[in-house]
């Protein structure tokens, strides 16, 4: 079955490359920039990703992608996250068998830590007991199913919580392999300060705060 990968990027140059170099072997990568000053784009190109530009924010860049790609089934990746080794034949068994559902990878980061170790554990229980896993752990899902859920949002944050609800906890499937995502933001913030201020995110998320307000409180 044919699958687009679509990575909404922005001044990601230093990692999209490793991220690039796991997902070889679909039938179509889009890099969607937000308006990049570094190198991005030419590292993209240079992979081989067909990229192009939309407004800046998650949500716009991945609802453009999704709008570019030519595939029966969508993987949503971001540009710090890499595959493991053998998630294609994974996800080719689950496109095989499980129509109308979405699947996400296994969260894992790029540290040795013991606070990486009970940051996984923690997303793995959130993933599994709650239908609500991290954007970072990728999302696998039919064209049907996304164009029916309406896609992503033109949000600025939150992009893939309110779409993973729409979905559901009974549509979703967590993969038996890992998506390794970047840890810089933990370490540069500190592992309570950043896991504190997401659950804070998605709190206010859940109270009917707007999301652009959620993203200036994020940001600071």
């Amino acid at each position: 079955m044919s699958v687009s990968i679509i990575i909404p990027a922005l001044n990601a140059a230093e990692s999209i490359g490793a991220t690039l170099a796991s997902a070889a072997g679909v039938d179509e990568i889009i890099v969607v920039d937000g308006g990049s000053s570094d190198a991005t784009v030419a590292v993209a190109e240079a992979a081989g990703a067909r990229v192009i530009t939309a407004p800046r924010g998650r949500g716009r860049q991945l609802a453009a992608g999704a709008a570019a790609a030519r595939s029966a089934w969508l993987l949503f990746l971001h540009a710090d996250t890499v595959l493991a080794t053998g998630w294609l034949g994974v996800a080719h068994a689950h496109m095989a068998s499980a129509r109308g559902t979405a699947a996400v990878f296994r969260f894992a980061l790029d540290d040795v830590s013991w606070q990486a170790r009970l940051l996984e554990r923690g997303v793995d229980l959130r993933t599994r007991w709650l239908g609500l896993p991290y954007g970072d752990q990728g999302l696998l899902t039919d064209r049907e199913l996304y164009d029916t859920l309406g896609g992503y949002r033109p949000m600025p944050i939150m992009e893939d919580v309110d779409l993973v609800r729409r979905i559901g906890a009974k549509r979703l499937v967590q993969l038996a392999c890992a998506a390794t995502t970047s840890a810089a933001r933990w370490r540069r913030r500190g592992w309570m300060r950043q896991s504190m201020s997401n659950q804070f995110c998605l709190a206010l998320y859940f109270l009917g705060v707007a999301p652009e307000r959620i993203r200036r409180l994020y940001e600071r």
